[in-house]
């Protein structure tokens, strides 16, 4: 092939490819460098990120939600890692439903709740709450602390976690603190995860026996590692002396919002021993 032609075939190959509308993700915002992925400071805590599916109280994938991650600031991620070590020691693993939250995730749910019609879920997470109760009672708000990246919603697994079933859109639903509610491999904390009912605040007294005691086991732990329950939701935690206490930020649940930085030397000692290395979670 000619010099002249090849080169011709070169410009022309960059021309396309600079006229190629650079993905969405890249004029999305980007998270600041204190966020970090949880599964490259703690990979042993199990994810099931619910808002990125369809079985959650919306029914459907939420905005924001381009990947099944858990971002959080670095200083709630080492602090889970604190939390899921005393954990193994007693033969439980953490899972996590949800972590950091986009306002546009928030502002989804606004529009959600807003909608009378749509109670597609209704039959499971919130059976006894009118829909148009759901802002009166603070189950939805225009604001949420997840979008601060230091709170996060997680249950605890026994070990060796056993199978669970996928949900399947469109199945029979069954109230989320019913006996026989949707079948997940955690222990039992009385209630689901998202449940819209007096029986999820932390300390209901009619909530007893095992599911207190994991509810129990999971706020002292959480709280020796710098957390702090609502009272109103046993799964829901935020991180003391957290580094944006009053900054909501939108970024998406995605890699591609991860800036680059660093990650800390951690030391691994013996034949397994690795150099520190930057976040292989960023781009």
């Amino acid at each position: 092939m000619p010099k002249t032609f090849r080169r011709a075939l070169a410009v022309a190959a960059l021309a396309v490819l600079t006229a190629i509308p650079a993905p969405a993700e890249a004029s999305e915002p980007k998270a600041p460098p204190e966020f970090v992925a949880l599964a490259e400071v703690a990979p042993t805590i199990l994810h099931e990120i619910r808002y990125r599916g369809q079985h959650n109280f919306v029914g459907r994938k939420v905005d924001g939600y381009v990947q099944p991650l858990c971002l959080l600031t670095r200083q709630a991620a080492e602090g889970l890692r604190t939390a899921q070590r005393r954990l193994l020691r007693h033969g439980y693993t953490i899972k996590v439903y949800d972590c950091y939250r986009p306002q546009r995730a928030v502002d989804h749910f606004v529009r959600w709740a807003k909608d009378l019609s749509d109670e597609k879920m209704k039959a499971e997470f919130y059976p006894n709450v009118a829909k148009n109760r759901l802002f009166d009672d603070g189950y939805i708000a225009e604001k949420s602390g997840h979008s601060r990246g230091s709170t996060v919603d997680l249950t605890i697994v026994k070990l060796p976690p056993r199978p669970q079933r996928p949900y399947r859109p469109g199945e029979a639903l069954k109230p989320c603190f019913a006996p026989d509610r949707f079948p997940d491999n955690t222990v039992d904390m009385g209630t689901g995860y998202d449940c819209f009912d007096t029986l999820s605040h932390t300390d209901d007294p009619r909530i007893t026996g095992e599911a207190r005691a994991n509810r129990q086991l999971l706020k002292v732990t959480l709280a020796a590692a710098g957390f702090r329950n609502l009272a109103e939701e046993w799964w829901h935690y935020t991180f003391n002396g957290e580094p944006f206490p009053d900054t909501y930020f939108d970024f998406p649940v995605t890699r591609h919002s991860l800036t680059c930085a660093p990650c800390p030397r951690i030391a691994i000692r013996g034949r397994n021993a690795i150099p520190a290395a930057r976040s292989a979670t960023c781009v």
